[in-house]
């Protein structure tokens, strides 16, 4: 495949199995998994592209072979892809957990923080997010609520419906319980500490959480921003993450941004339209443009949702 003449192409999802997932991952895929399903990997390494000559390769290889097609301006920063993209299916409530920020994972010799955003696909009547502590939480207070088992307590409920996005700092404490499912856009990095968890036998990280916590963050609900073709839902150091709402027989003329972004189908149909290729989108799974490509056409035939997550421009 000739260095110029990539293209956009699908991912098929890494699923990660956690005590707090669910069994039933439907109307998103038709897997029937054997144990708990907590999380799909949209863009992970692991994750193997499923369209286009390079069908089968693993999404981290593919990027370490084509670095500057795919990561564009973002080459000379990044050795991978910058964002992981997640869909969370909480069947149980998830551990009481914070994320450290880039200088103190690097401290511990990570390559960076954890900084995310949660789009709400789903939402029960009443759902919320736990986000953020108590005014006049302290360390000790922690520690004493993590002993008594009462660590729920000193959070602050937010209550979310279907198209919220919630942003979520490196620093804050929080929680996910049923309810809800939610696209999730991430640094790339896998680090949580974990305060309380519920009596399951996973280890804890209590004083590793507490040095990561922040008791004033920016986390919570942002408001969307009305653009000319599209809806702005975040944009932050990170990330920058948008919606487009198409009605049926429509289409959208997007130019590319020298760096790399993912589209995701999250209702109806839609398709990526390059030259004379078309790559149809498939719900729940993420496609993936990269920095090399100049424009396409986002079109949907009977009316689409799609979620574009881009990185930062540096």
């Amino acid at each position: 495949m000739p260095e110029t003449s990539l293209a956009p192409f699908l991912l098929e999802p890494w699923f990660s199995p956690r005590p707090w997932g669910t069994l039933d991952l439907s109307p998103w895929y038709a897997l029937k998994p054997s144990e708990p399903i907590g999380e799909a990997w949209l863009t992970g390494d692991a994750c193997t592209i499923a369209t286009g000559p390079p069908a089968g390769k693993t999404f981290g290889a593919f990027v370490s072979e084509h670095k500057q097609e795919v990561l564009g301006r973002l080459s000379s920063s990044f050795s991978d892809y910058p964002l992981l993209l997640k869909i969370l299916f909480p069947h149980e409530k998830l551990s009481v957990q914070v994320h450290p920020d880039d200088a103190l994972a690097q401290k511990s010799g990570q390559l960076r923080g954890k900084t995310e955003c949660w789009y709400v696909l789903t939402a029960d009547p009443g759902a919320a997010v736990a986000l953020g502590l108590q005014p006049g939480t302290d360390a000790e207070r922690i520690r004493n609520a993590v002993a008594d088992h009462t660590m729920e307590s000193l959070m602050v409920q937010v209550p979310v419906s279907v198209g919220d996005m919630v942003f979520v700092d490196a620093g804050t404490v929080h929680a996910i319980g049923p309810g809800v499912i939610l696209l999730e856009t991430q640094q790339t990095s896998d680090i949580t500490y974990r305060l309380y968890d519920y009596g399951r036998p996973r280890e804890l990280h209590v004083e590793k959480a507490i040095e990561a916590t922040r008791y004033h963050t920016s986390a919570g609900k942002i408001a969307p921003q009305q653009q000319a073709d599209s809806t702005l839902l975040i944009d932050q150091k990170y990330f920058a993450v948008d919606r487009f709402a198409q009605k049926a027989q429509s289409s959208v003329a997007l130019t590319g941004t020298a760096t790399p972004h993912t589209l995701v189908l999250v209702a109806g149909d839609a398709e990526i339209v390059t030259g004379e290729d078309v790559l149809s989108l498939k719900r729940g799974q993420a496609a993936v443009v990269p920095a090399s490509v100049p424009s396409y056409r986002l079109r949907s035939a009977g009316g689409g949702t799609v979620v574009r997550s881009i990185p930062p421009a540096l």
